[in-house]
């Protein structure tokens, strides 16, 4: 039996088909860790003359190999089907928006895939920003997918299925991920919900003797929280003012909401005339709380305006050096005031 087998595969065909086999496997090493797949030019190259390719959800090694053809990567399905499975990353690739330098293989491109190490650029939305720094932000970022370009930011809510129909305070300020291509919506979507989920968190532990009746007035209260707050150890006692204020039904009388209500005419400096002049973010002529938020709140202004420290305090005045001095009586507000502002003042 022994001497049928060695006959049979000393004949000349096995050797050719042996042969045959070799060859194959040795060109498809050479696909796979030696020849270059990736162009040096031509389109689809970035300004850094890397090839961008997009992988969507859901393919598999066929469909992957079909995609990378598409964009230029020189990649047939078999060449694909065999390089992967030999590597043991046919499971492994996964979607996303890759950049390829110009001679890289397919096991490179492949052994990439299989790490996720995909493009990803980010936006940060920072505390304090009203709606149209938000949105400024948005639109500035090239990769993103511009959607909502043209549209009313009544139209941008309508797109998110928002309840409200005016969009201050309705973004939570974060660094938000995205991938090249995706639609500038992905970021506001992200950012409503956020801020929804971090409302309600601070909602469920707000003090029982809690002014406010809504989580959108505790949205409006923590958003002058926010732009009241010179350094972080004094969040919870700005809180405890404007909440204490609330409770016993005095005016405000911050300075924030009449900024925000002056919009692009205010040019730095508050007049007795803008404090004097009755409008809807007055509140210094005003009652209660502003109609709308007046930038976006982070989560520790939702939870200090929530939780406001235990104190009286119904007055503050900025020390100079970021802080505030904080007082129960208007006597001893207005001595804080002569010590910390006239003072400064004419020394300077």
């Amino acid at each position: 039996m022994k001497n049928v087998f060695t006959s049979i595969f000393s004949r000349p065909i096995f050797k050719v088909i042996s042969l045959i086999c070799l060859g194959l496997l040795i060109s498809f090493i050479y696909m796979g860790f030696i020849a270059s797949v990736v162009p040096s030019q031509g389109l689809g190259l970035t300004p850094a003359g890397q090839l961008r390719v997009k992988i969507l959800p859901g393919s598999n090694v066929a469909s992957t190999a079909k995609q990378l053809a598409s964009q230029g990567v020189k990649v047939s399905n078999i060449s694909m089907q065999i390089v992967a499975r030999a590597l043991f990353q046919g499971k492994r690739l996964k979607a996303g928006v890759y950049d390829f330098a110009p001679g890289s293989s397919l096991a490179t491109i492949l052994f990439k895939m299989g790490r996720g190490d995909s493009i990803k650029l980010s936006v940060t939305l920072v505390e304090g920003w009203t709606f149209k720094q938000f949105k400024s932000a948005i639109d500035s970022q090239a990769d993103l997918k511009k959607e909502t370009k043209g549209l009313s930011a009544k139209q941008i809510l309508a797109k998110l299925d928002a309840k409200e129909t005016h969009p201050e305070g309705l973004f939570f300020p974060d660094t938000y991920v995205y991938e090249p291509g995706d639609s500038d919506l992905v970021i506001y979507q992200k950012a409503y919900q956020a801020m929804q989920g971090k409302l309600n968190d601070a909602w469920q532990v707000r003090s029982s003797d809690s002014p406010v009746k809504s989580p959108y007035d505790l949205l409006k209260l923590a958003s002058i929280v926010e732009k009241e707050t010179g350094h972080p150890s004094d969040r919870g006692l700005v809180s405890a003012v404007f909440n204490n204020r609330l409770k016993l039904g005095m005016k405000l009388q911050t300075d924030p909401t009449i900024i925000y209500g002056l919009g692009d005419s205010f040019d730095g400096n508050i007049r007795k005339n803008d404090l004097l002049k009755d409008g809807p973010y007055n509140t210094y002529t005003r009652y209660g709380l502003p109609p709308t938020p007046i930038a976006m709140p982070g989560k520790d202004a939702l939870i200090a305006a929530a939780n406001p420290s235990n104190s009286k305090a119904l007055y503050f005045v900025a020390k100079g050096d970021g802080r505030s001095a904080f007082s129960e009586t208007l006597v001893a507000h207005n001595e804080a005031v002569k010590k910390y502002q006239l003072n400064n003042a004419s020394s300077k």
